[in-house]
């Protein structure tokens, strides 16, 4: 068999369409594998989105074409919002709102907790970046992984990509972004501060009729906030309802587990080398962690108001939880609080916050596709 050059060059035409750019983002999905499997950082989605991320720059990936299987992915799934929907149905049936039931004025710390999304919002714009962009890297701020690409997805789908990354890349940093913050803020004796915590007990109506009231009365007062809340407040229907234990089982494994696969994997197809590898990503990033120190930064501020304002009553470390990674946050501001005082345990008055914090920031998402649309 006699070949050409041609015939040889056609042969490799995959090595010949490989830049410098695009073998960076290899390298960017192989840390983000790294991070997953190693580290175990927000192992469920850093890895698919590793993984897209590299097969996404392979040459002539059949994946990423018209009609390759990504492509479907993040047109079926991103683009009409299914993926972050459905995780949403999946999250709601995880969430006990029960902490939050029985003392519902921390829902003050969950509001708190949103100030960074329109502080780095400002800031944005500042820097030269249209509203609908600015808005949607501020939602990084709530590091609320669903949240951030339904509002982006809308308002901004041409930075996505970075936004899902960093969104779900600071969630899995939680335990190393937070503590130094809430160190330098807050004092041992705050830290080590013992909430009381009267356990009232939460009826099952009262359980059912929540999930049921929230959906109405967001929807009516932010409608744009309506597809993520009564999805969220659907699964926890599932799960308090108690009649349908097999749906509030699926919604927490099967549903969530292969909407996160197909999300990862679609978002990573959107790593492109020639859209990602460029300043404006790097700016992304910056500004989302910038998002998520001021939320942190705020709550904790708020809560060492309310410790002034309680004469020592509140612990401020709870200001922290107000974000709505749930529950890292409140997992950690509990943590950090056993550790300043082994008999102080604050984890029923986080976890309350964190709660607070999701729903808070899906309004606050909601409140701005309302006004940036």
């Amino acid at each position: 068999m006699n070949l050409s050059w041609l015939d040889i060059l056609e042969l490799f035409k995959g090595v010949q369409d490989i830049t410098p750019a695009k073998l960076l983002m290899i390298v960017a999905g192989l840390i983000l594998i790294y991070l997953a499997i190693v580290k175990q950082y927000e192992p469920v989605l850093l890895l698919p989105i590793g993984f897209g991320c590299i097969v996404t720059n392979l040459p002539f990936s059949a994946l990423t074409g018209e009609h390759g299987f990504l492509t479907l992915l993040y047109q079926t799934g991103i683009v009409t919002e299914l993926f972050p929907l459905l995780i949403f149905v999946g999250v709601g049936a995880m969430i006990d709102f029960s902490p939050l039931l029985s003392k519902p004025s921390l829902l003050v710390f969950g509001a708190a907790g949103q100030f960074g999304i329109f502080g780095t919002l400002i800031i944005a714009t500042l820097l030269g970046y249209r509203l609908p962009q600015a808005a949607s890297i501020g939602v990084i701020g709530a590091i609320d992984g669903p949240t951030s690409i339904y509002v982006a997805t809308k308002l901004a789908p041409e930075l996505l990509a970075p936004i899902a990354v960093a969104a779900y890349s600071y969630m899995s940093l939680i335990p190393i972004i937070q503590p130094p913050i809430m160190k330098l803020v807050t004092s041992h004796k705050e830290r080590a501060t013992i909430m009381a915590y009267v356990d009232k007990p939460v009826s099952k109506t009262q359980r059912v009729v929540f999930p049921i009231g929230v959906t109405i009365l967001v929807s009516i007062l932010v409608p744009e906030a309506a597809p993520l809340i009564s999805m969220l407040m659907l699964g926890n229907l599932l799960r308090e309802s108690g009649v349908v234990e097999r749906l509030s089982q699926s919604a927490q494994n099967e549903i969530i587990n292969v909407s996160t696969l197909f999300l990862g994997l679609a978002i990573g197809s959107t790593m492109k080398a020639e859209n990602f590898v460029r300043l404006d990503t790097l700016v992304v990033l910056i500004l989302g962690l910038l998002a998520f120190g001021l939320d942190t930064l705020v709550g904790l501020l708020f809560g060492k108001f309310a410790y002034w304002v309680t004469k020592g009553k509140i612990n401020p470390l709870i200001g922290a939880a107000g974000i709505s990674a749930f529950p890292m946050a409140g997992r950690l501001a509990a943590r950090l609080a056993n550790d300043a005082n082994p008999d102080n345990f604050l984890i029923m008055q986080a976890m309350a916050t964190n709660t607070a914090g999701q729903i808070a920031s899906v309004i606050a998402g909601g409140v701005l596709l309302a006004l940036v649309r």
